[in-house]
């Protein structure tokens, strides 16, 4: 499958899709491709010109697959240290079907910058090799209290690794269930709504951070017992709202 924005416009495959297309796929007149344009639309084309900088195609069909998954799932993460990680945890959670994914700039964050261009190529790359229409969307760096305060979702929750004392301490216990256990994942995320699971870097989020977050009627959620790397639990956390909603 190929990737054309603009394909009803221009019936052009950008360059880089054309020279996978031509030259390294050997396409040739008459040949037909599945291309999408990312916002949930296929289309059955025919190439007319093989070129392998402005591939030209006929739209033969147009096609709109259903959604793979109900509600609206939104991963915002704390960039890891290692760039790898993140990069992987993108590619892996676009396969999932994630919809929309937020770096998050926290007070205990190691990396402050990022590489958006390679993030949405591999974005990119993902979705296609997963057969995905609807591409999901990346948003730049965003501060953390910027985020509490202007993104909403139905279902807000933050994964944090605070132990009851310390919640105690801090008399935040409104964010736990009498039991005095965190309300798993899986236990707050309601099929069909839009939901945000933001989690925090290696550090953790700062206990003014978590405050901050029930202040704005985020939940504190547990992704279970064991402890997990950044990364993991971001993908962990997307896989779960995901199969909540299929």
């Amino acid at each position: 499958m190929f990737y054309a924005p603009d394909i009803l416009q221009t019936l052009i495959l950008p360059e880089e899709e054309s020279q996978h297309c031509v030259q390294v796929l050997r396409a040739t007149v008459g040949q037909e491709i599945l291309i999408t344009d990312g916002v949930g639309h296929l289309y059955r084309a025919r190439i007319t010109n093989p070129h392998r900088k402005h591939c030209e195609v006929e739209i033969i069909a147009t096609e709109h697959p259903e959604p793979l998954h109900e509600g609206y799932v939104h991963i915002a993460i704390a960039p890891t240290k290692n760039m790898d990680r993140l990069e992987w945890l993108v590619e892996k959670a676009t396969e999932m079907g994630v919809d929309e994914i937020t770096p998050l700039l926290c007070r205990h964050s190691e990396r402050k910058t990022l590489n958006e261009e390679r993030l949405r190529k591999i974005m990119v790359a993902a979705a296609k090799q997963s057969l995905k229409t609807t591409f999901p969307t990346l948003n730049p760096l965003t501060r953390f209290d910027d985020f509490v305060r202007s993104v909403q979702a139905d279902d807000r929750l933050i994964a944090h690794c605070m132990t009851q004392e310390e919640a105690d301490e801090l008399q935040i216990q409104a964010a736990y269930k009498p039991t005095t256990e965190k309300n798993a994942i899986w236990q707050l995320i309601h099929r069909g709504n839009s939901v945000i699971v933001m989690i925090g870097p290696e550090g953790d989020f700062s206990p003014e951070e978590i405050k901050q977050a029930i202040q704005h009627q985020y939940v504190p959620c547990s992704l279970g017992k064991a402890r997990l790397r950044t990364e993991t639990a971001g993908l962990f956390a997307c896989n779960t709202a995901i199969l909540l909603n299929s």
